[in-house]
């Protein structure tokens, strides 16, 4: 907390570069569009498409961008969905992250009552159909005030898919997609208007697949080697492991695949693990002790193990001095304030689900403090990015307070009005931190001293084996996984 403190001293007295009178010029100015993109992050919310299937989410981002302007590359790391839009030129390059990825299982319509458009869709339960749109809002308008003012510098939107899961950002890293860039910006959807330092887990994840030998469960059992049991045995021991491991981690699986009729000895199964914790380096302990259970698995069963790395991402690196500038233009922006039908709409969701002290109904009027470093209870690629190069971001206020992340609720909140009014507290937050770091070089070059300091001596290395392609058909089950 000293630390922080410390560095609110440091970086959070710079005096704004933008006057009163063009923050409001440029906040009305985005008001007068908010319908426009309020009707793409719908049209998003309608696409609902999964990790690395987002074609027409991706093309009409990139659209919207190349429309005013922007200079589109595609297929950034092999990745069909992946792309990056530019203006400008020069220096300060800075990068705002987008992704647009909806999740298997969460269709829900805009009610206050579990209603799905479609049985077993996905939906948007991450709001990630308000992060691209917004996002690329923020891009727009940054380059239409640099462009009025003839100002130099360069505004990268990097179209990030593959989210939830799959580690999109990580092979475009790889792709050099992030070279020369001088930092980067994102948000969140949620249910609080903060910036928060840190605020998510290292992650590795993987598909277990068991091979056995099929046979008739009645008639020669013996014959069979169930590769069933191995998985089985595996999730068995990992559940045991849970309480011989530091309380920060979180562990937790799915069966993608367990056969198919109970009088086959399945002779093929397959298990999809995540492992989390704060730091990587203790992740990493963690997950060879996991990837000791799968043996043990496969060993008690006279079976083949064989593991697939589908995805594995770092902890975010917090930058006090760039988080300072973005929290400095939250707190200009403000919160929320709801309709009397989004309020009716509000109450009666809040019934669906606990109640949430800590962030009580009209809390999402205010911008809350900004929070010191902290674990977070998910997991994001631009925990990557924010290990390459100097990375801040936000949440906002998208769903009511409380709402629970991936679920039916945050759905009806990502396609309804008052998730479109939290994605432009996002774009106007973020779009003045893109004009307040082109007008002012020692911004950036804080937040560069900042990253370098934090990170020390420590050496980024992904836990995706190198070589390996990005995973286009991860939210697939089976045995065919490209």
């Amino acid at each position: 907390m000293r630390s922080l403190l410390l560095s609110l001293l440091l970086f959070g007295s710079t005096v704004s570069a933008i006057t009163p009178e063009e923050r409001k010029q440029i906040l009305a100015q985005m008001d007068a569009k908010s319908e426009h993109f309020g009707s793409i992050s719908r049209k998003i919310w309608e696409f609902a498409e999964v990790g690395y299937k987002e074609q027409q989410s991706s093309a009409l981002l990139r659209d919207e961008l190349q429309k005013n302007g922007f200079t589109i590359a595609n297929n950034i790391g092999g990745i069909p969905t992946a792309f990056i839009a530019t203006w400008g030129s020069g220096k300060p390059v800075v990068a705002i992250l987008g992704e647009f990825d909806a999740l298997p299982g969460l269709s829900q319509d805009t009610s206050p009552d579990r209603k799905p458009l479609k049985n077993g869709a996905p939906g948007h339960g991450c709001g990630h159909n308000l992060f691209g749109t917004g996002s690329a809002m923020a891009a727009i308008e940054a380059k239409q005030y640099l462009e009025a003012h003839k100002l130099p510098g360069t505004i990268r939107f990097y179209g990030t898919p593959a989210e939830e899961g799959g580690g999109g950002k990580i092979y475009m890293a790889r792709a050099g997609a992030f070279e020369g860039v001088d930092v980067a910006l994102h948000w969140h959807p949620g249910t609080a208007n903060r910036v928060t330092l840190g605020g998510a887990l290292a992650n590795i994840n993987a598909k277990f697949r068991f091979h056995g030998k099929a046979s008739h469960a009645a008639a020669a059992p013996e014959k069979g080697r169930s590769s069933l049991d191995a998985l089985l045995l595996m999730a068995h021991a990992v559940d045991m492991l849970r309480e011989h491991v530091p309380q920060e981690t979180r562990i937790h699986y799915i069966i993608t695949n367990g056969g198919a009729a109970p009088n086959v000895v399945p002779d093929f199964a397959e298990g999809y693990f995540y492992a989390r914790h704060p730091d990587m380096g203790a992740l990493d302990g963690i997950w060879d002790r996991l990837v000791k259970c799968a043996q043990a698995g496969a060993l008690a069963t006279d079976t083949r193990m064989e593991m697939e790395i589908v995805n594995a991402v770092h902890n975010i690196l917090p930058n006090q001095a760039l988080s300072s500038v973005v929290d400095q233009q939250l707190q200009q922006v403000g919160g929320v304030k709801y309709s009397a039908e989004e309020q009716k709409f509000a109450d009666a969701l809040a019934k669906t689900f606990p109640p949430d002290f800590s962030l009580p109904m009209g809390s999402q009027e205010q911008v809350q403090p900004l929070l010191g470093v902290r674990g977070g209870g998910g997991s994001t690629d631009v925990g990557d990015i924010s290990w390459i190069v100097p990375t801040a971001g936000l949440g906002a206020a998208t769903a009511v307070p409380g709402t629970p992340g991936h679920s039916w609720q945050n759905v009806a909140c990502a396609g309804s009005s008052l998730g479109r009014k939290g994605m432009m507290v996002a774009a106007k937050t973020l779009a003045l931190s893109t004009i307040e770091l082109m007008q002012n070089p020692k911004l950036v070059q804080d937040a560069k001293t900042d990253f370098e300091r934090t990170k020390g001596s420590r050496m980024y290395e992904s836990r995706v084996p190198a070589g390996q392609k990005a995973p286009l058909n991860y939210r697939d089950n089976g045995r065919a996984i490209e």
